[in-house]
């Protein structure tokens, strides 16, 4: 039983946080066992450790049969896709532990209760741009899948940290924060700084989603706890510092 400590420096999103545990020691061959009780095909898993920015970390794709790559510029982009409902009955139909489900079909709820407010349209009639691709489930459940295997009983984080400006999407341009992220945080505590330096998108909406569900403090590293494990999830952000998810495994001195 440990702890998880989030240090969201350059942001956050579901393959950055997936890498992270894989480079903290998530076993890869048991989350591409645990993902295959989803009822999914036309996919597959990479992962591979690398250096970046002098840096050595682990980087995590779900790459589609068309060879597309979850390359993060994707999310926003889907105009088509799974409803809230269908991707709820994926989930809650497979093998996969009542943990890993119920904690899925929650993040899934919030980001579609989001784009419902933000496009005046009832949960049931979102069909996800972002999420309801394969990549993203798999980056939703196989989050929790990770905590799951590391027995991680609680998660903190530093404030998150996202750039600004615009990125351009299918409808045209969408400011960032992209509104999304910003309906999720109403009436939350999560704090979000922005660097002004960085015109692009580092939280994403699946990033602050799993955030809302399993942090449940935000403040600086703890100085009463012993470091066990440090690992680097790297994001897909072409930006001049380093783009990853830094996450630190502790337990009570």
């Amino acid at each position: 039983m440990c702890t998880l400590y989030l240090d969201a420096f350059s942001g956050i999103s579901g393959d950055m946080f997936i890498g992270a545990l894989l480079d903290l020691g998530l076993d890869f061959n048991i989350l591409k066992s645990e993902i295959k009780k989803l009822n999914l095909s036309g996919y597959k898993l990479q992962y591979e450790k690398k250096n970046k920015n002098s840096i050595f970390g682990s980087d995590f794709d779900v790459i589609l049969e068309n060879g597309q790559k979850d390359c993060g510029i994707s999310e926003h982009h889907k105009h088509h896709g799974r409803s809230f409902l269908d991707i709820k009955n994926l989930i809650e139909n497979s093998d996969l532990s009542d943990y890993v489900k119920t904690h899925s079909v929650d993040v899934f709820h919030e980001i579609a209760k989001a784009e419902g407010i933000v496009h005046n349209k009832p949960i049931e009639e979102i069909h996800f741009h972002e999420v309801g691709a394969i990549d993203s489930i798999i980056d939703i459940v196989g989050s929790f899948i990770g905590l799951e295997q590391l027995n991680i009983t609680e998660v903190i984080s530093s404030p998150l940290t996202d750039g600004c400006g615009r990125i351009k999407i299918a409808h045209g341009e969408m400011p960032v924060p992209v509104p999304a992220v910003m309906q999720i945080r109403v009436n939350s505590s999560i704090p979000v700084h922005q660097r002004l330096d960085i015109e692009t998108e580092l939280v994403t909406p699946t990033g602050i989603a799993l955030v809302k569900n399993i942090v449940s403090k935000f403040y600086p590293l703890p100085d009463d706890m012993e470091i066990l494990k440090i690992g680097y999830g790297f994001g897909k952000k072409d930006i001049k510092s380093l783009n990853a998810l830094r996450v630190i495994l502790l337990k009570k001195k």
